[in-house]
């Protein structure tokens, strides 16, 4: 089977990934498929950090605003969706370009990770969901790693949703959907890759999410929230746990003050994208560029297009 061509664009929060790729997209006649699992949601812009349509300079985005926010939207869901959006990419004769941080959206496509939709125990979750409110998630996450320690070591103990998933795959299959993974990690890639990982010094990093967070401020998220409540999304919502959603709900219920919630998503921020680096580092396919300060986009692009012609991409 012929492999087909994928650029992927991987890294933490608030590193570039969105304006580098943009330009790539321009020079290399690229289509972005977005790989942020908050940005598939409608009417979430300005927490998610969406590029505007302004930003993305004419280049065609997917998987941006694809899902209204009280939707179900699964990782088996999102890699259906990619694999038929990069098909239709390389149909119109360009190059697709994978871009984000959510690195199981990733991995599950390039690996090729068959997760089936056809498991689906409403039941079991809402009993798992229950015990979680009653015992705390750690008494889930406990659950979890009795059954498939690999998984548990890899999904944050916060991450409910994807907890109950595991626990629903081993309880309908036997096996550990981290063996699921292995299995389907040992099949050939169906993409050609060049992968490109951005990062930089942490403390400029930090400074950098820091400075995004006033941005979204200044730009209305907290406007952007009270909105979506209004519109009736509930705040027990997956898609309203996401970061900056559920500090600025803390804030409208009167459970912080403004400024304390401000600093609180800062802080959950650069935790969030420590554990991305921590994610992306274990990947050895990842070609690793560091941002200097002095760097110019043009040098940055210089080094991305090097890889991508020495993986015979372009």
């Amino acid at each position: 089977m012929e492999q087909k061509p994928l650029v992927v664009i991987v890294g933490p929060t608030a590193v570039g990934k969105t304006g580098l790729s943009i330009e790539l997209a321009l020079r290399i006649n690229g289509e972005i498929v977005s790989a942020d699992s908050m940005q598939v949601y409608k009417y979430m812009d300005i927490g998610t950090a969406k590029a505007t349509p302004q930003e993305r300079k004419g280049v065609k985005h997917y998987l941006l605003d694809e899902v209204a926010p009280d939707e179900e939207f699964s990782v088996a869901r999102y890699k259906k969706l990619a694999d038929a959006y990069i098909d239709l990419i390389i149909s119109k004769d360009k190059i697709p370009i994978m871009v984000g941080g959510t690195g199981l959206y990733i991995n599950t496509v390039i690996d090729n990770i068959q997760l089936s939709e056809t498991i689906c125990d409403w039941e079991y979750r809402d009993e798992l969901k229950k015990l979680a409110e009653e015992k705390g998630n750690e008494y889930v996450h406990d659950l979890l790693k009795q059954v498939d320690p690999e998984s548990a070591r890899r999904l944050h103990v916060n991450d409910l949703r994807r907890v109950i998933r595991a626990l629903e795959v081993y309880k309908y299959t036997g096996v550990p959907i981290s063996k699921h993974q292995e299995l389907s990690r040992s099949q050939p890639s169906p993409y050609k890759l060049a992968m490109i990982g951005l990062t930089m010094d942490r403390k400029w990093l930090y400074e950098r999410i820091n400075k995004r967070v006033d941005q979204m401020m200044e730009q209305g998220l907290l406007e952007e929230v009270r909105k979506l409540l209004d519109m009736g999304y509930s705040r027990d919502l997956v898609s309203m746990k996401g970061l900056g959603y559920k500090e600025m709900i803390e804030y409208i219920y009167g459970e912080t003050s403004l400024e304390e919630a401000v600093e609180i998503l800062k802080r959950n921020t650069r935790r969030y994208a420590k554990r991305q680096l921590t994610w992306f580092r274990k990947d050895k396919r990842i070609y690793w560029i560091e941002i200097q300060k002095s760097d110019s986009q043009e040098e940055l692009m210089e080094k991305c297009l090097k890889y991508i012609e020495k993986n015979g991409i372009v």
